[in-house]
């Protein structure tokens, strides 16, 4: 999805989250404060349970864990779905890099994990067009590097039978131009403004993106999959930063005669120096890359990856680790699929009976195992592939 300005939403001194920044205070990300300041409600324990029951198999683990922590009426979604009636899952990527690093993959790793649970249809948006206006890349640039995406994303596993991949350059026309209009006329100048923070030298290619965005939650916006079923409700997965995009469209929604796309949002997944840094791809040794190969991703690990263990060994036997800064014990904590190991781990390290070398000997096996299989799914997409994901056709078992 979105990524590029220099707009801020500041939730105390120096944290900074929006779709094109995200910047820790000394802290790290106070996500309290986030809920509160955007005005979406926590995703508790009673929901977590009531996604298990309705799907009828364990909760992914980044709904048990918190990772997924924060919604917009996935309430109404369920209320729904448990009538019988069927939704729609919506989410995306800004295609500016060659390779995916894993903060990258957990939106498309849940999305996954949604569609098969609930078994319904998901549009996928590459935003090739907001590359090209935020970064410097070419319209031809930016495309290649869609298609190039497009193969990570359907190497996670997506039902080709319910899946539609599209880019801007090549879809945007017909009814989602129509609705993109009718977003734009609802939002004037100074709320543009006021969401996403543009000044007076942002070029008006910038100013015009936000409902680009926003239409793929209307399902009219893809008459080649929902014809005549424009009331058909939207779940977003996204991270928290995408957030104000969603805000604007709930809020042009009604006006227009649909209905209010829901949204599940995620945390952010850290760098490996920390919180308070950021995954850039100028520094290829602020993440793990999903070409990455073992020794890379093994040497990453051991020399970037942020330790909470203490300077000595004895200090740390005494002390234990300090888990809220410790990065392996983060990374585990998303991809780890074992509750017990990963408890069992925190509680030994945390009162020093488990060293950060072990710690870290554990992250680079679970990495190493997700990489390699992410690079075998890859290696078998092949460009016919591509073309039937992000082919405009119907899609007749989309709720099968």
């Amino acid at each position: 999805m979105a990524a590029a300005a220099e707009a801020v939403t500041e939730v105390e001194e120096e944290q900074v989250v929006n779709p094109w920044e995200v910047s820790a205070g000394k802290g790290g990300i106070d996500y309290d404060k986030l809920v509160d300041q955007f005005g979406c409600q926590r995703l508790d324990d009673a929901l977590v349970a009531r996604v298990a029951r309705l799907t009828a198999r364990p909760p992914h683990r980044f709904l048990r864990r918190g990772l997924f922590f924060a919604h917009r009426d996935l309430n109404e979604i369920l209320d729904l779905y448990e009538k019988g009636e069927k939704f729609y899952l919506y989410t995306g990527r800004g295609p500016s890099s060659e390779a995916l690093h894993l903060g990258h993959l957990i939106p498309f790793m849940f999305t996954k994990y949604l569609q098969d649970a609930f078994k319904v249809p998901l549009v996928i948006q590459l935003t090739d067009d907001e590359k090209f206006l935020w970064k410097n890349l070419t319209v031809e640039e930016t495309k290649r590097l869609a298609r190039e995406n497009a193969k990570d994303i359907i190497a996670c596993g997506f039902d080709v039978e319910r899946t539609f991949i599209f880019s801007d350059f090549n879809y945007v026309g017909g009814a989602f131009y129509e609705n993109m209009v009718k977003v734009a006329r609802c939002v004037t100048y100074n709320k543009v403004v006021g969401i996403f923070g543009f000044t007076p030298e942002d070029h008006i290619g910038k100013v015009s993106f936000p409902p680009v965005q926003a239409v793929p939650s209307f399902p009219s916006s893809f008459p080649h999959l929902f014809s005549g079923n424009d009331q058909l409700r939207c779940l977003i997965p996204c991270a928290i930063d995408q957030d104000p995009y969603f805000r604007m469209t709930r809020d042009v929604a009604p006006r227009i005669g649909y209905q209010k796309p829901s949204l599940i949002e995620s945390r952010f997944f850290p760098a490996l120096q920390g919180e308070n840094t950021k995954m850039s791809a100028s520094d290829p040794n602020s993440a793990i890359y999903v070409t990455d190969s073992a020794k890379e991703i093994k040497t990453k690990v051991n020399k970037y990856a942020f330790s909470g263990g203490r300077d000595s060994i004895e200090l740390h036997r005494k002390l234990g680790a300090n888990l809220d800064v410790d990065v392996p014990i983060k990374y585990l904590n998303f991809f780890l699929e074992d509750d017990n190991e990963l408890e069992h781990i925190k509680k030994e390290y945390k009162e020093g009976r488990m060293l950060t070398g072990e710690v870290k000997q554990r992250l680079v096996t679970v990495l190493s195992d997700l990489v390699a299989r992410h690079q075998r799914a890859r290696a078998q997409v092949t460009e016919e592939m591509v073309d039937v994901f992000m082919a405009a056709r119907p899609l007749p078992n989309m709720f099968g």
